[in-house]
């Protein structure tokens, strides 16, 4: 058993408003226990192939009951994507990369594994809470007291990611790991949806539809324009019912 607590989740993607391609991609397999969301970049062709070589390479992974070991075969699955990436836009003279965003569950813990902007918040007792820090330019003049938080939301480079999948020969992937707790929700995004909606929005809809909300939040992107693809995939864990635990009334 993956989880000692029930799991459902959901995904959505839209091209948006103004993109012509959606160059988002994500996976997720609830039994396997993993999720990713991944925005490609390059263009058009070059981002779409990114992304959905990222989402395949974690799809055809396998994934030990461990955290340390899943954990270890995601990353090692993105950094075979990054290699895969790096080559062919060296071998085609073009550049390419994608953004990702990962979340493991095993038991009663959690681990999320990033590069890029894309991003990981927990909805938590009423609190969204985000679990990322965005590999972005503006991001590292914030860190470094250069920029103030006001002045970094509206900055025009703000996109300007600092690290990606794919664009580097090597690649650091940052990580994360906490215990989890019973009706958790976890949204796993591409820019598109937190860079149209601000953040209590986001917990409004997550309280009002729970582990279905990717529609839900796809439709408020959309509606406040969406400037740019959108992905969300939301997984829920709650504790699992007394008739799943007993197997069964008789």
């Amino acid at each position: 058993m993956i989880s000692a607590f029930r799991i459902e989740d959901t995904s959505a993607s839209h091209v948006g408003h103004v993109r012509s391609e959606n160059e988002d991609s994500h996976f997720g397999d609830a039994e396997a226990g993993v999720w990713i969301v991944a925005d490609g970049m390059g263009g058009h062709a070059n981002g779409k192939l990114a992304s959905e070589a990222l989402a395949h390479a974690v799809q055809s992974a396998s994934y030990p009951e461990s955290l340390d070991e899943a954990c270890a075969a995601v990353a090692g699955a993105i950094h075979l994507a990054n290699r895969a990436i790096h080559e062919h836009a060296q071998e085609h003279g073009v550049q390419m990369g994608s953004t990702a965003v990962a979340l493991v569950i095993r038991g009663d813990e959690f681990a999320v594994l990033w590069a890029g902007d894309s991003r990981a918040y927990l909805f938590r007792q009423g609190e969204l809470i985000l679990l990322t820090r965005d590999h972005t330019q503006v991001q590292e003049m914030v860190d470094r007291g250069l920029l103030s938080e006001e002045e970094a939301a509206d900055h025009p480079m703000k996109h300007v990611l600092s690290r990606a999948v794919g664009v580097e020969e090597t690649l650091e992937i940052d990580a994360i790991r906490d215990q989890l707790q019973s009706r958790d929700l976890f949204i796993l995004c591409s820019d598109g949806l937190y860079g149209m909606v601000d953040e209590a929005r986001i917990a409004a809809i997550l309280q009002d539809h729970g582990p279905v909300a990717s529609e839900a939040l796809i439709a408020e992107s959309l509606e406040r324009g969406a400037t740019d693809n959108v992905t969300v995939t939301v997984i829920g864990v709650s504790e699992p019912t007394l008739l799943a635990l007993n197997g069964g009334l008789t």
